[in-house]
């Protein structure tokens, strides 16, 4: 059972997310200080905690599907928002799939969705690029991605990156690109900065950023898309490495981008990975 927790305000947790807490018998934590801090602030006492981060989860999830089919009720957490959402969650949900098991989302806040909705931008479609890679080509290709989508864009950024990540953006999407800066969502110091990338840049050097960041970029203009494969195989790269096959990465690359189904699959399947030997 996922349970989408609070991204900062404590009266955002549902009656709903709440009494599933009180019902597990087993609550998995992205971080059992925090979880067990918020279980006290609901008068919640006796939970098992067991930790579920990025260096464990493998094996984490394989125990959990063994208390599952053992007639146990876990709850599976992180520090904010909804798991498996740019969070520790993704390996647990698909092997309790895969074992045939029951999985439950208690849904609540997302500050991906909130970010969206305050932008004042395009929200019919949209990609979430979640975390940026943090250097290399990988980090050249996704921006590249984030600059050609014809759709808007949301991102996740820590203050201590969110000024090289604008930059980068700057730089390959073009200074005019509209961008909308969400801090701190639901917070004290909330804040929702409007503007275009070349003022972003100067926003933030002028206000140390502080709390986590969500940047919703506009689309890019259709005259400003000339897209070239190097991207288009980058992106096909992304999701491959999700597990998606040609066909249906063919598609999700066409529709995230503009661009026709055939030419991104002729390339899916003209420069497909050699198997290794």
């Amino acid at each position: 059972m996922l349970v989408a927790t609070p991204i900062g305000n404590l009266g955002d947790l549902s009656p709903r997310s709440r009494a599933s807490l009180a019902e597990a018998d087993v609550i998995g934590c992205e971080d059992t200080r925090r979880t067990r801090q918020l279980l006290t602030a609901c008068a919640i006492t006796g939970k098992r905690l067991i930790s579920v981060h990025e260096h464990n989860e493998q094996a984490r999830a394989i125990e959990i599907v063994e208390l599952v089919r053992s007639g146990r009720r876990v709850a599976l957490v992180t520090d904010a928002g909804m798991p498996a959402i740019s969070d520790p969650g993704e390996r647990v949900v698909a092997a309790v799939a895969a074992a045939g098991l029951r999985v439950e989302a208690i849904p609540g806040p997302s500050a991906v969705v909130m970010a969206l909705a305050l932008s004042g931008l395009a929200t019919e479609r949209f990609t979430f690029h979640g975390f940026l890679p943090r250097k290399g080509k990988d980090r050249k290709a996704r921006v590249a991605e984030v600059a050609a989508a014809s759709m808007t864009g949301v991102l996740y950024e820590a203050p201590n990156r969110v000024a090289a990540t604008l930059a980068d953006l700057a730089e390959v999407c073009g200074s005019d690109r509209r961008v909308v800066l969400a801090r701190e969502l639901t917070k004290l110091h909330e804040e929702v900065w409007r503007g275009d990338l070349a003022s972003a840049v100067d926003h933030v050097a002028a206000h140390e950023p502080r709390g986590e960041f969500v940047i919703v970029i506009a689309g890019a203009p259709a005259l400003d898309r000339e897209i070239d494969d190097d991207v288009i195989l980058g992106a096909l790269a992304d999701r491959r490495d999700a597990g998606l096959s040609n066909r249906d990465a063919s598609a999700e690359v066409a529709a995230d981008l503009g661009l026709p189904k055939r030419r991104v699959y002729d390339l899916a399947v003209s420069r497909r990975p050699r198997p290794a030997s």
